[in-house]
């Protein structure tokens, strides 16, 4: 603890150094890859971002991985640890950028302590509020008992980012005043960089045994609906013999009892050959293997704006999602526990995939990790 606890550490003299350089220093209070996902990838993204620009960013990990010792980010190791690097970071002069949604209450919690503490050492916050406009405890009419908590949760920080228009007006909706809340789609330019590589040698085989390709990137949790993805996966490969499907991601937190019922279904539908399961793959190769499906399928029904629904759309591969009434213009929604619907929209893809690829909205694709640098340092 004691050579943790010092990593990292500058000198006030540096600190007034780097922000007369125009540089500053900010601590990302997120979960971060291993594994990945969602908002933990846009914070990789960000940290590589500032970095490159010679702003300070520390990362801590109340992720997954937040025990396992990385050059990445800082552990935490309980909610003292917590507390005393956030303590210890603010005190260093960073400014905190808080990423929660509207899922946990543990995450409120943990929000609200870091604004706090970044508060009474002298700094002012900022926030991302992640993910779309339909979660456990958001918006406001969905549980109100709640609005003293996303009030003092969207009061504290200088700034608030979203993901979408949409967001933003749920959030309004507490009395946040608009001028305080910035949409940034959680996609950008960087998303789609990648260098070409080797997929491994199972996931070539299963590419080239089943030209119908279904691609999913999900979690074992019951906001992704993976029972109803392989039910009507199931039900679409009874007309499609050269039909598979590809489920990446899942590694990281599993509902308790639920890959159980799940692998459980997959073997009574008699589907186990035609589905291939893979905890993670690293982004190049994420975007190799998605690049090369037929149709990728989003099962997810709170995400909002999903940077992997973005990529695919920006590659041209269709997208068959869950209705969350925030979908780019081009997805073929369905309702997240139908999957007789889930069935037919992809055989109704799989025969009619070259016209829809030709039709297909590609999204704009922007620098929004110079918007939101810009906002979070003041420097354009």
């Amino acid at each position: 603890m004691g050579a943790e606890m010092t990593r990292g550490v500058v000198s006030p003299a540096t600190t007034a150094s780097a922000k007369t350089a125009g540089r500053v220093g900010l601590l990302q209070i997120t979960s971060y890859p291993p594994p990945r996902a969602g908002w933990g990838m846009r914070v990789q993204f960000l940290k590589s971002y500032l970095e490159a620009r010679g702003h300070r960013c520390v990362v801590l990990n109340i992720g997954a991985s937040r025990a396992i010792p990385s050059d990445e980010y800082e552990t935490v190791l309980g909610g003292l640890d917590y507390a005393r690097k956030v303590w210890r970071f603010s005190r260093q002069g960073l400014v905190a950028h808080v990423h929660v949604n509207g899922a946990s209450p543990k995450g409120f919690v943990l929000a609200i302590a870091a604004q706090l503490i970044n508060l009474v050492s002298g700094r002012r916050s900022f926030l991302t509020f992640h993910a779309g406009i339909n979660q456990v405890y958001f918006p406001r009419p969905k549980y109100p008992l709640l609005w003293p908590v996303f009030w003092v949760l969207f009061a504290i920080p200088r700034a608030i980012i979203c993901n979408s228009e949409e967001v933003k007006a749920k959030i309004l909706e507490y009395g946040v005043p608009a001028s305080k809340v910035v949409p940034i789609q959680a996609f950008s330019t960087q998303y789609l960089e990648a260098d070409t590589c080797e997929l491994p040698q199972e996931i070539e085989a299963f590419y080239r045994r089943y030209p119908q390709l279904v691609f999913s990137y999900t979690k074992i949790r019951p906001m992704f609906h993976p029972e109803t993805l392989v039910e009507g996966f199931a039900q679409f490969a009874t007309t499609h013999p050269g039909a598979g499907l590809f489920l990446c991601g899942i590694a990281g937190h599993m509902e308790p009892g639920l890959w159980e019922s799940v692998h459980g279904r997959i073997q009574r539908l008699g589907i186990a050959d035609r589905v291939l399961v893979v905890d993670d793959l690293p982004h190049d190769a994420f975007l190799q293997a998605l690049g090369r499906a037929s149709v990728y399928l989003r099962t997810h029904v709170s995400d909002g704006v999903c940077s992997s629904v973005m990529e695919a759309l920006a590659m041209g591969i269709p997208v068959v999602a869950t209705e969350n009434h925030n979908r780019p213009a081009g997805v073929i929604t369905y309702p997240p526990e139908d999957r007789e619907a889930l069935a037919r929209h992809l055989a109704y893809v799989i025969a009619r995939r070259d016209e829809i690829v030709a039709a297909l909205e590609r999204p704009e694709v922007r620098d929004t990790l110079a918007e939101e640098a810009r906002l979070l340092t003041g420097v354009s």
